[in-house]
């Protein structure tokens, strides 16, 4: 209701006993801003360019909103939770000001390419809450951002892969070198190399996120290499080596792959009674959007700080093996899991130089 109506309709009101419920409806959030409750707490996200469906990060962080939304009983769009997919890197700025401006209470941004954007929109829009996943932007008390210990994971995965290696060797696949990458392959050789000291990992990187057709090159040379059994961290990259292994499996060998980020074993399905994927090395971001959203709607929203999980918050961890990993193995990767959440064994976070 509008401050000149107030004064016209006061006396009205009074007698009606309604002023109480038209202040009300004023200062809370109605239905149309997402749902019957008055109270809740709206949230966006803005994907990458790989879309809202990639079977990555976008995906998971989408389906981390809308179990919120449905928890919550929230509506799609203004007032709910909502996303907006970027079709190129310069679609970023757009869509995180547009959520912003269309007064979302916390606004995702999904992966590391968007930090410029982060930046620029934080800078200027001093009310607003972003989180940004899988980078860090510092000193800005609206951003907070959201890392995983994807090297815990990667040290499980390479405890799996050596000790069910038939040929003593095994590989990493890379998209591009970094940080992040480097904490994938850094947790993964020194899973190996403590299950096996005598293991070779072959480390490979492809340069890009986005070349299945290199991924699956350099996939067939480690596999015709004597490796049988091959981790990506490469994005689209590895869908390539999801493509050779199912060759190689067809054409009789005994080989596997370690998917990534989400459980990727629909990826390596051969034929009805067989799929190529041992596992994958899972960084959860549902559970740490969700776990955001709740600290973000109870006032504790961390800007400025960075939040980091790891196996002992179930924000990363290895999907299941559907029966590729054997129980005696399966009982090490257990054994290896409780010593890192313990303090006992400490994951390397960047490969040895």
């Amino acid at each position: 209701m509008k401050k000149r109506k107030i004064g016209l309709a006061l006396t009205a009101l009074l007698a009606s006993g309604t002023l109480l419920a038209a202040c009300g409806s004023s200062d809370s959030k109605d239905d149309s801003k997402g749902g019957d409750n008055k109270d809740s707490f709206s949230v966006a996200m803005v994907t990458d360019t790989g879309g809202i469906d990639d079977r990555s990060f976008n995906q998971s962080t989408w389906e981390g909103l809308q179990a919120y939304g449905k928890e919550a009983g929230l509506k799609k769009g203004d007032g709910g939770y909502d996303y907006l997919q970027s079709a190129s890197d310069s679609d970023f700025t757009t869509n995180i000001n547009n959520l912003v401006r269309r007064d979302f209470d916390l606004v995702f941004a999904v992966g590391f390419k968007l930090e410029d954007s982060v930046k620029e929109v934080a800078a200027q829009q001093k009310d607003a809450k972003i989180a940004i996943i899988d980078s860090v932007v510092p000193d800005l008390d609206n951003v907070t951002s959201i890392m995983f210990k994807a090297n815990e994971a990667s040290y499980l995965a390479g405890v799996a892969a050596a000790l069910e290696s038939k040929t003593g060797k095994v590989g990493f696949l890379g998209g591009m070198e970094g940080n992040i990458i480097g904490g994938f392959e850094a947790g993964f050789v020194a899973g190996a190399k403590a299950a096996d000291p005598k293991v070779k990992v072959d480390v490979q990187y492809a340069g890009s996120f986005g070349d299945a057709a290199k991924g699956q090159a350099i996939s067939k040379r480690m596999y015709d290499g004597g490796a049988d059994i091959v981790f990506h961290a490469a994005g689209g990259t590895g869908q390539g080596l999801f493509t050779e292994a199912i060759a190689q499996k067809k054409s009789g060998n005994d080989v596997w792959a370690i998917g990534v980020d989400r459980d990727q074993y629909d990826e390596g399905k051969v034929d009805d009674k067989t799929n190529i994927v041992m596992t994958s090395v899972l960084k959860r971001v549902d559970v740490a959007a969700q776990d955001m959203i709740k600290r973000s709607a109870d006032g504790d929203f961390p800007g400025g700080e960075t939040v980091t999980y790891g196996l002992k918050d179930d924000g990363v961890g290895l999907a299941d093996s559907h029966g590729a990993i054997s129980d005696k193995t399966q009982k090490e990767v257990d054994a290896a899991k409780e010593d890192i959440i313990a303090g006992k064994i400490e994951v390397p976070e960047q490969p040895e130089k």
